[in-house]
This record gives structure tokens, sequence and C-alpha cells, in this order.
């Protein structure tokens, strides 16, 4: 029971909203050092830790950079680029992001991400698109089109990378159905992934596509109005 006097520490350290890293690594030290360990070992396991979860840091330094980009306009930027192509609807453009996201994460290839991708670009590229097609929209409306653009990164990534064999989804499930005695590898798995990748981008491309019909409906007037202007300018 004395080993776990590391978990006692941290507590109390967060408790007395103490240095939450100080509060961690000193937990770490005097659990090791109840453990026997030597000094000097416990630094190693410190330092190896930290080694090989060091990629993770990334995900944390990309918060600051997109925040510095949205505070100089890229939601903005991207808005009004995407508003200048007159094919580009809402439909279009997240089932093109949808296409590319799948087959980013079947190659193991981090391009997409709520946060990184999402919120400061494809949201607002689809709101632009949106806006310029049928002009000021329902709110209502416009958390349709925040939700569909939620949507279609987690089809891309959680349908996508199934068919990477190195992801930790495949790797999960290879090591369930081995420890419930099924012969199965990587490649197997990754094998009965790909007809599933291919489905969603069917079946999300229908489903936004099916979102233009419903606005293209909702606010035809507008787009006639529209039209009717343009072609007397």
């Amino acid at each position: 029971m004395v080993k776990l006097i590391g978990i006692l520490i941290i507590i109390i350290g967060f408790i007395l909203k103490l240095d939450t890293i100080a509060v961690v690594v000193f937990a770490g030290i005097i659990t090791g050092l109840v453990a026997g360990m030597s000094f000097n070992e416990i630094m190693k396991t410190l330092g190896s830790a930290f080694v090989t979860n060091r990629y993770m840091s990334i995900f944390i330094i990309t918060l600051p950079v997109i925040g510095l980009l949205e505070r100089y306009g890229l939601r903005e930027r991207a808005a009004y680029l995407i508003s200048k192509i007159k094919s580009a609807t809402i439909g279009r453009l997240t089932s093109l992001y949808l296409i590319i996201r799948t087959l980013s994460a079947m190659f193991g290839l981090r391009i997409g991400g709520h946060v990184q991708f999402i919120r400061p670009l494809i949201l607002p590229m689809a709101q632009g698109a949106g806006e310029s097609r049928y002009g000021e929209m329902q709110d209502k409306d416009k958390e349709t089109i925040k939700g569909l653009a939620g949507a279609v990164e987690n089809y891309g990534n959680f349908f996508g990378q199934n068919f990477f064999v190195a992801s930790g989804g495949v790797l999960l499930v290879v090591g369930v159905m081995k420890e419930l005695g099924y012969k199965i590898e990587a490649i197997d798995a990754a094998k009965a992934a790909l007809p599933i990748a291919l489905i969603i981008m069917v079946v999300g491309t229908l489903q936004f596509l099916y979102y233009d019909k419903k606005f293209d409906m909702k606010y035809s007037s507008k787009m006639r109005i529209k039209n009717d202007i343009t072609k007397n300018v």
C-alpha cells in the first residue's frame, strides 16, 4: 500500500492548488524511492516516459497558433474566399472534405481535427458558401451547418483510420480478438474496414448533398431574387 503514496501526494497537491507539474514529478520520485528504485533509475524512467509521449505536446502547441490565426482573420478570409466560388455549396464542400479526410485517415495522415481544421477553416468556409448562395440564413440552419461540419470530421476520421494497420483502433481490435482466442492479424482488420470506409464516403456525401437540396427549397425565393438582380446588373 505504501507504494501508492504517489496518488496521495497528487491528491493533496491538487487540493492545495500547488504547481501541477511539480506535484506530479515529486509524486513520481517519492513513489520510485518507496519502490526501491535508485534516483538515477527514477530519472531515467521519467525521461523515457517523456520522450515516448513527446508527440502529445504537439497538439498543445497548435492551440495558441490557431488562436493567433483566428485573431488575425483566418475564419473571415476562409469564408470570403469560398464565397467567391459560385459553384461552391455547403454539401459539395463538406462532401469533398469527407473524401479527403477519409483517404488521409486510411493512410495514417493527420490533416484534420475539430480544433485544428474544422473550426478555423471548414466551418467558416461552409458558412460562407451558405451565405453566398442563400444570403442571411436562419439561426437553426447555421447550427445545422455546424453539425454537418462536425459530422464530416467524425465520419472521415473514425471510419477511415481503421484501414491503417498501425492505428490504435486496429491494434485494440486485434488485441481483444486474440485474447478471446481468435486468430487475427492487423492486415485482416484493415481489410474488413475498407468497405466500411468506402460506404461512409458514399453515405456521407448523400447526406450532405441532401442538405443542399433542403436549403435550396427553403431559400428558393431568395435565390430567385438574387438571380434576377444579377441578370439585371
